[in-house]
């Protein structure tokens, strides 16, 4: 693996927009189609009937490879994909996910539904059980639901395997979870199962889950490694219900020089060498690393967000830590 990347690599807060979906889905049922999102794109052919080609890191791939190169990279870092992120934002990315969920505020409304959350190359579940944990704990919502889907399996395996340890894992615990826990917390447990599913597909696709059928699409940090955003964009729309929301968390550009300046030298200079201390695999943060650089800025990706027929809030978007992330949200008129 290491040796072919090696080859290769050279807003506002929307509490009131969650709760005003749910107040007017409580006044009257609608017909709910079903949803898609976006995360890797069947390319389209070229002028010659060939598929063209991406970028992967720095360097040019064929469209058809891209998906296969980027696999290799999720799967060899699945088991450290906590500690990689912590490498790639010195800790910080767990503040900006706290942050991410609380200004979605997902959960039921008094007098509403339950939401259909829709989580895209979500594979370790990060997001997902903190969307949960808020729903719960803040709404005293305990029917909300996330499907988790990611095209890489090893990643929705690491997923699986935390979700056993929560409350929120499919079904009945199983008899080694039996020997673990209380009664009473037994119960607490069946009322929360089967609140969270995990799902291989092709966020491009997503050919299981229906038109108009998620109130809230997330992904975090992952949408760089599509093959074609804009395709992702659009299928983010279509699976979203009329008012549903699309939130992407991402790295992005720092907007102020000097950090700027600190901030590339670390990224590539001292993430790749990190990379081979941690987890013996410089090539796949080196591509991660440059990734980043390839994305769309902060306007750029906004105008992507709205040409995919999302309506967005002022310029569409939030900084963290200066730009080195931010927090993109649209809604479907």
């Amino acid at each position: 693996m290491a040796s072919r990347i090696s080859r290769i690599t050279g807003v506002r807060s929307m509490r009131p927009m969650l709760y005003s979906l749910n107040a007017k889905r409580s006044l009257s049922s609608t017909a709910v189609k079903l949803a898609n999102t976006g995360a890797d794109a069947k390319p389209a052919p070229n002028g010659n009937g060939n598929k063209g080609t991406t970028h992967f890191g720095f360097k040019d791939v064929p469209e058809e490879e891209k998906e296969i190169l980027v696999g290799e990279v999720f799967s060899s870092v699945a088991k450290s994909y906590d500690i990689m992120n912590d490498v790639m934002s010195l800790g910080i990315h767990r503040l900006w996910k706290d942050h991410f969920v609380s200004k979605l505020d997902p959960g039921r409304r008094p007098g509403g539904e339950p939401l259909s959350i829709l989580d895209v190359a979500g594979g370790t579940g990060d997001i997902a059980f903190r969307m949960l944990d808020w729903a719960s704990d803040v709404h005293n919502d305990h029917q909300t639901k996330v499907l988790v889907t990611d095209i890489n399996p090893d990643m929705l395996g690491e997923g699986k395997k935390r979700s056993l340890s929560t409350k929120y894992a499919d079904g009945m615990c199983t008899e080694l979870r039996l020997q673990r826990i209380r009664y009473d917390e037994l119960t607490y447990h069946n009322i929360e199962g089967s609140r969270i599913s995990f799902l291989v597909q092709n966020a491009e696709f997503l050919d299981s889950v229906p038109d108009n059928s998620q109130d809230l699409y997330t992904v975090a940090f992952g949408i760089r490694n599509f093959t074609n955003i804009p395709a992702a964009l659009k299928s983010a729309h279509r699976v979203l219900k009329p008012g549903g929301v699309f939130a992407c968390l991402e790295f992005s550009k720092v907007n102020f020089s000097l950090f700027d300046m600190v901030y590339q030298q670390y990224s590539f200079n001292v993430i790749p060498l990190m990379g081979q201390l941690i987890a013996a695999d410089r090539d796949s943060y080196q591509y991660l690393i440059e990734s980043i650089q390839r994305f769309p800025d902060q306007e750029t990706f906004a105008q992507m967000i709205r040409d995919a027929g999302f309506e967005t809030s002022g310029p569409g978007y939030e900084n963290l830590t200066m730009g080195i992330a931010a927090i993109h949200i649209g809604v479907k008129a």
